[in-house]
């Protein structure tokens, strides 16, 4: 019996799982503008380094280690009392070999290492960019 209602459980947390994924769960919208290099926000902006770690709350944001570099694509414009977050990607220990993860992080916890080219476009963000549905 304890088998059997195992298995139900089990399968009521796939079908749980199932819908999600298919209807799709809404995540705030980080800000409804960023800054770019570029209309497309695809040239690096700068070269920053991690002052810390941090551990990505949901899909749109990435984990970063401290010395970890990170180059910067965008910047989120804040609103409000929300905080400030910029886009950027990373890469392992042996970024030849790896593609970079790409997501938002807080901009408090990293220091800019080298600007690039300075972020003078606004750009509105859109639902692909600041928010997701996973």
């Amino acid at each position: 019996m304890e088998r059997i209602t195992k298995g139900i459980f089990f399968l009521f947390l796939l079908s749980l799982l199932a819908t999600c994924a298919v209807r799709g769960i809404f995540m705030d919208k980080l800000a409804t503008k960023k800054l770019c290099a570029d209309e497309e926000c695809v040239y690096t902006i700068s070269l920053a380094k991690a002052q810390d770690d941090y551990n990505a709350p949901d899909c749109r944001f990435i984990n970063i280690k401290k010395g970890q570099q990170i180059y910067v694509y965008s910047k989120l414009v804040k609103e409000n009392e929300a905080g400030e977050f910029w886009a950027g990607s990373v890469y392992g220990e042996h970024y030849e070999e790896e593609m970079g993860i790409v997501g938002y992080f807080p901009s408090n916890l990293v220091k800019e290492q080298h600007v690039y080219q300075e972020a003078t476009k606004e750009i509105p963000t859109t639902v692909s960019n600041s928010q997701k549905y996973l």
